[in-house]
């Protein structure tokens, strides 16, 4: 599998900006309830056909991940489960289950922004959409918008540990 980075030109560079800032506006909107600030968009035929962000936290559940949520919307809209011909547009390198999601589905291609070096599966930690023993391989782009995706994964985690430190230090016996 070929991963390719920011080095196309022309319309493709245009048409991934424009998305993932899309995908980073659902980022944003999981920022501000608390979930992880993972956003996601997909297209279909140059139409948004669904958007998302990460609901694990609100709807307890393991599985509501930004990617299979839009996954899920866009059978739902299309009627079918087979989406080629689709591209999904993430802020953060899929997880192992989101990626196996992008192969069953039949998705062509994946954009996203920054990587995720503890549970990606696309290309740091496991290569599930490019795996030649499976029937079906993702055209992946990486790093469209990286700084801003990154930033505000950086941002969300900086304000839990913060948080959580103003936590402990409020629960500490004083000393009189």
């Amino acid at each position: 599998m070929m991963i390719k980075f920011i080095l196309q030109c022309g319309d493709r560079m245009v048409d991934d900006e424009k998305y993932m800032k899309l995908a980073l506006v659902e980022a944003q909107k999981a920022f501000d309830l608390g979930e992880v600030p993972i956003g996601a968009i997909l297209v279909f035929e140059d139409e948004v056909i669904a958007a998302g962000h990460n609901m694990r936290e609100i709807w307890n559940d393991a599985t509501a991940h930004a990617e299979m949520i839009v996954i899920k919307r866009t059978c739902e809209k299309l009627g079918r489960w087979r989406l080629s011909g689709a591209t999904l547009y993430v802020t953060v390198e899929p997880c192992p289950m989101c990626a196996g999601a992008l192969v069953m589905s039949r998705i062509n291609r994946v954009v996203y922004g920054t990587t995720d070096y503890k549970a990606g599966a696309v290309e740091s930690v496991f290569n599930i959409v490019g795996h030649q023993a499976l029937n079906h391989q993702v055209e992946v782009t990486a790093g469209v918008m990286v700084d801003e995706c990154r930033l505000i994964m950086q941002e969300f985690f900086r304000q839990r540990r913060n948080a959580k430190k103003q936590l402990k230090k409020l629960s500490l016996p004083t000393q009189e």
